[in-house]
């Protein structure tokens, strides 16, 4: 009861968590308003001159606000033009909600923001992925499949253009060349897998100019308890075709049983010549040598075994 009332009281923790955010809302709806004061060609030279103001020495903490808001406003300038995304014709209608610039707020921040299907989860990763691409060092979304990693990147790249931004989607059955094209651009999606093997590949490579993937500067994990927990418990492990065939056990088999029969022999033979040797206080020394050489041949013989019990 002592809980419920002070929850009623003061919120839950998840409340007075969203509370935090709303300055942060306040923030970026303000910058918001003039920019729609500004011409297209003004609106795409904002990108330029968060790179700038970045160079100059700024953070990407001190350009959120201001980020966003560009992003807003190039998502509401989009509104009611078409493109393919995955082959079906879509028409644009999203303009971010105060919730999912809260939930922009949170991905930037390194958080975990949990939203219900349909609240718009795409969209918000678009303002964070946007901000830390002005570093230059490349920014990934982390998707579970490849329809998702090409939907996404395709349902999204105008917004990304719009504002001089390049779109990567890495997928199933790429080359190294074309991989390493897609890395390169500004913003790239991709799956847990692929981003993984290109990791794992990237280690194994003999040159560095092989290796496909640029800085891990910053990512966006979507379903981020699929990947990191479900997907987690199998490893990603590369392995190749091998060039010939390994099954030699036809080919061996003889060989192998007769070696076998030739060591046994031998062992026998050295046994009773250990027995003799034991047996004599000057030969002791020489007798306990072979019995080393014994037991690196035939660790479990019988007679070993018995050698070893006998006072």
């Amino acid at each position: 009861m002592l809980e419920k009332l002070v929850a009623k009281i003061v919120g839950s923790k998840t409340d007075r968590e969203l509370r935090k955010l709303l300055p942060d809302v306040e923030l970026i709806n303000s910058a918001f308003e003039p920019l729609s004061e500004l011409s297209d060609e003004q609106l795409v030279e904002k990108t330029q001159e968060f790179k700038s103001r970045l160079a100059d020495g700024e953070t990407l903490d001190d350009l959120m606000h201001e980020a966003f808001a560009v992003v807003k406003e190039a998502c509401r300038r989009l509104v009611g033009k078409s493109w393919d995304v995955v082959g079906i014709p879509a028409t644009w209608q999203m303009v971010p909600f105060d919730v999912q610039l809260m939930g922009a707020v949170v991905l930037h921040r390194g958080l975990i923001a949990e939203m219900a299907t349909g609240e718009g989860k795409t969209l918000v990763a678009t303002m964070p992925l946007y901000l830390n691409a002005l570093a230059g060092r490349g920014a990934h979304l982390v998707t579970v499949n490849d329809y998702l990693a090409r939907r996404d990147a395709e349902w999204m790249t105008p917004v990304y253009e719009w504002l001089g931004l390049t779109v990567g989607c890495i997928q199933t059955g790429m080359t190294p060349e074309e991989r390493k094209e897609q890395y390169s651009r500004d913003i790239t999606y991709g799956t847990n897998n692929e981003f993984g093997f290109d990791y794992l590949r990237d280690n194994m490579a003999v040159r560095f100019e092989d290796r496909v993937q640029p800085d891990h500067f910053y990512g966006i994990v979507d379903e981020v308890d699929s990947v990191l927990i479900d997907e987690a418990r199998t490893p990603l492990i590369i392995s190749g075709v091998v060039e010939h065939s390994t099954h030699m056990f036809d080919k061996l088999k003889a060989p192998v049983e007769r070696l076998v029969r030739k060591q046994t022999k031998l062992i026998n033979s050295m046994i009773d010549e250990i027995e003799k040797l034991l047996e004599s206080d000057d030969t002791r020394y020489e007798g306990l040598v072979k019995l080393v050489q014994i037991q690196r041949g035939a660790p479990k013989h019988r007679r070993l075994m018995r050698l070893y019990e006998d006072p």
